[in-house]
């Protein structure tokens, strides 16, 4: 809360904290520090705007003040002038003009304006006017606040920067906050308490220290108003500028415990003394240490000696009684000041909760920041090992293929080395058989016998030829070149290695689903399955695929692919147990699958007629259970279920039966025949009665006539066993027949034909009866 009770301008707690018209806080000895004259190129406005209506007086013209004026809400300064004020005119400061007067009903009084000459913490100070030599620091004060009054003034807010033109008033025009002020007299004696020290601090303390705590105070600016320890005077307050001509002194001494404790209410309450209304923050500390004495509760600006009675809705403002008696607020909505205060209390603490709500969500929210961080460490942690796996892999595979490619290098020149070294030898040879043969022939030729050199010339001729085409062409040619005909191609590689980068972990395949059990149900033979992407979710999923067992634990199989989260599947077994799991992909692949829910689909089936397969000469009614015809010619309407596991019952009530017809009662493919009797084609299954006999009928084939009719309120049973696949029909409970059909497999659904002399009322979600009667004989 300590940041709440310091003021955006010294960074100290409040003293004597001010209302703005923006509702923003601000001390008064600050307020002083940052109120700014108009400059000169602002002040020379339309003659409208600087007189009040109807004065002919000049702009230089002066007024006398009304007696309560003080231009910077202190006694020091009530001696200043108002003559080129706000508040100047001979209305005496009751007939302002509309575009600067701050209590205007036709303006804000909000403005614009940037500051140009900043202090240190970025709100523009007003350069004080310096004091005449000789003169006292009071003096300069009160040269200060005679400035104010002269002149056009404003003060902008330091936390939203708007300005507000000052009236005839000055700051004392702004409503001190009380309540503000006696919130940090209390903090500050539950600080001190806390701590074990005084109300009053010890020494006096740096007001623009950035250090915890701060330094002690070293110098007081008279015209800054403003303590400072050495650092920061020699850093924002230096001697030179616009600061040479400020006066710096010795802080005041901070007072004593015993006067801190008793102090008047007055001075608890920051009142002025005689010392005058620009305080130093030794007295403002010393205000603020007298706590204990009893609390002032706020006065009408207006009229001190008033206390507020009532509020005004329209200015949102408390008023007293003579505010309303001269008129001021006599057109405005008012209401008891005790009800709003109680309604508005009420509304702060309906706001409270609300932010009270916001804070939980916001503890929530950074316990889960929190976590994220720790699992960015870990994160972090494993992809850098990752990372460093998969490169030492490339490495590795790098190295191996660099032996590899070596062994071959090795080999070729092992090969081109051996074949050099076989063609040198064999040219070695035969070149020292041909000069050993030239060398003897040459001998041979010497001779001069010529009868010998007869006998053995042919030989050597024939030898001689023989050499010669040993040396044929290509003989005297390598056989190999010198030149290793292998290229490596590491090209793509290297460009590979520049291009690696981390964008397969960038995207990666979405996480397993989280299954919503609260909106997974069933009913009758269909299922629906909800799910939803875990929060936090860094890898979208661009649709899901949802698998469903066989409902007798066998093997998954899919049953949905696409984008939504919601999905229904029908025309399941009844009265078994299935298992569901969902799955998301995206352009990575497939991520995991979550977790598996357990189905369990009806024990018995509930359906009605279904209107949309039904013969359009079917007449449906009573939410679809009780059926009729249009057309003399007997019609076909199936039911809502299909069945192809389990044994199921159901029975038809008949309402109405004219004429003696043949309604036909059984079970059907979906694709039956429906503009004829019942059990005519290869679809049907089914038993045709009158008000006598009956017959089952399959392809057109009649059998097993059995005695007994129907009439009106004549109750028709059908039993659909597919676990022994048979199909049996009763009679006002009693069976009729024997069993009507074996070998029953595959998916059926009720059905029923009848003509316009029948009306059938569907009954299900029945129990398979146990006391159902012997079967009639039947009679071929």
């Amino acid at each position: 809360m300590e940041e709440e009770l310091k003021c955006p301008v010294c960074g100290s707690l409040f003293r004597e904290p001010i209302i703005l018209p923006c509702s923003h806080n601000v001390c008064l000895p600050c307020a002083r520090t940052i109120a700014v004259q108009t400059p000169d190129g602002e002040q020379h406005l339309p003659q409208p705007l600087l007189h009040p209506r109807g004065s002919g007086l000049p702009a230089g013209a002066a007024a006398a003040p009304p007696p309560d004026h003080d231009a910077a809400a202190g006694p020091a300064c009530s001696g200043g002038s108002a003559a080129g004020g706000l508040g100047g005119g001979a209305g005496g400061g009751g007939d302002h003009a509309d575009k600067l007067s701050l209590y205007s009903e036709t303006d804000s009084g909000y403005g614009s304006y940037t500051p140009s000459l900043k202090s240190p913490n970025g709100v523009r100070v007003l350069p004080m006017v310096p004091a005449p030599p000789g003169s006292s620091a009071a003096a300069a004060r009160g040269a200060a606040c005679s400035s104010l009054s002269s002149s056009s003034s404003s003060i902008t807010c330091p936390q939203c920067h708007r300005s507000a033109s000052l009236d005839h008033r000055g700051l004392r025009g702004f409503q001190r906050n009380r309540l503000l002020e006696a919130i940090v007299q209390r903090y500050q004696l539950g600080r001190g308490a806390v701590q074990g020290a005084s109300a009053a601090p010890a020494v006096a303390i740096c007001q623009l220290c950035d250090r915890t705590p701060p330094e002690p105070a070293a110098t007081l600016c008279e015209q800054c108003d403003v303590l400072y320890c050495t650092a920061c005077q020699l850093k924002c307050h230096p001697s030179r500028g616009p600061f040479a001509k400020h006066r710096l002194v010795q802080p005041p001494p901070p007072p004593a415990p015993a006067e801190a404790t008793s102090a008047s209410p007055g001075a608890a309450q920051g009142a002025p003394s005689g010392a005058g209304g620009c305080k130093s923050p030794g007295g403002a500390a010393a205000g603020a240490a007298g706590g204990g004495a009893a609390r002032k509760f706020p006065t009408c600006p207006e009229h001190e000696m008033e206390n507020y009675s009532m509020y005004c809705v329209s200015c949102r403002t408390p008023v007293c009684y003579l505010c309303l008696e001269e008129g001021r607020h006599g057109k405005h909505e008012v209401k008891p000041l005790g009800a709003m205060w109680k309604q508005h209390k009420a509304q702060l603490s309906q706001a409270l909760n609300g932010v009270s709500d916001k804070a939980k969500e916001a503890k929530e929210f950074l316990v889960q920041l929190k976590n994220i961080l720790q699992q960015i460490q870990e994160n972090g942690l494993d992809y850098e090992a990752c990372l460093v796996a998969q490169c030492d892999a490339l490495v590795d595979a790098l190295t191996r293929q660099k032996a590899k490619l070596l062994t071959k290098v090795t080999k070729e020149r092992e090969h081109k080395l051996k074949m050099v070294w076989d063609q040198i030898n064999h040219c070695t040879l035969k070149l020292r058989q041909s000069t050993g043969l030239m060398e003897y022939c040459l001998e041979v030729i010497k001779e001069n016998d010529p009868a010998g050199f007869l006998q053995i010339s042919d030989a050597l001729i024939k030898r001689v030829q023989v050499s010669q085409e040993q040396w044929v062409k290509g003989a005297l040619e390598p056989k190999v070149s010198a030149e290793f005909d292998l290229t490596l191609d590491s090209e793509p590689l290297l460009q590979a290695i520049h291009q690696l980068d981390f964008i397969q972990m960038k995207c990666r395949v979405p996480p397993a689903p989280l299954l919503q059990l609260e909106k997974c149900c069933t009913r009758n033979n269909s299922a629906t399955l909800a799910w939803r992407t875990p929060p936090l979710t860094h890898s979208p999923a661009d649709g899901y695929i949802l698998e469903l067992d066989d409902g007798d634990g066998g093997q998954f199989r899919e049953v949905y692919v696409g984008k939504e989260t919601l999905c229904t599947i029908d025309g399941l077994h009844f009265n078994s147990t299935y298992n569901a799991r969902v799955k998301a992909f995206n352009s990575s692949g497939v991520g995991p699958y979550s977790k598996t829910v357990v189905l369990q689909t009806s024990d018995v089936a509930w359906f009605t007629f279904d209107p949309n397969s039904g013969h359009r000469d079917i007449i449906l009614s009573n939410d679809n259970q009780t059926a009729t015809c249009s057309s003399y010619d007997d019609r076909v309407v199936l039911g809502t279920a299909a069945f192809s596991k389990g044994v199921h019952y159901w029975e038809l009530h008949v309402d109405r039966y004219d004429n003696h017809p043949d309604p036909a009662f059984g079970v059907a493919r979906a694709s039956v025949v429906k503009d004829m009797m019942l059990g005519k084609d290869d679809k049907a299954w089914a038993m045709y009665v009158d008000n006598n006999r009956s017959w089952f009928m399959h392809c057109n084939s009649h059998t097993n006539r059995t005695e007994g009719g129907v009439c009106k309120g004549a109750t028709v049973g059908v039993l659909l066993d597919l676990n022994k696949h048979t199909l049996t029909f009763f009679i006002n409970g009693q069976q009729q027949g024997p069993t009507a059909f074996s070998h029953v497999d595959g998916v059926f659904m009720p059905a029923l034909s009848l003509n316009r002399n029948v009306q059938v009322t569907l009954h299900t979600g029945l129990e398979v009866p146990t006391n159902l009667g012997q079967p009639k004989l039947s009679v071929n």
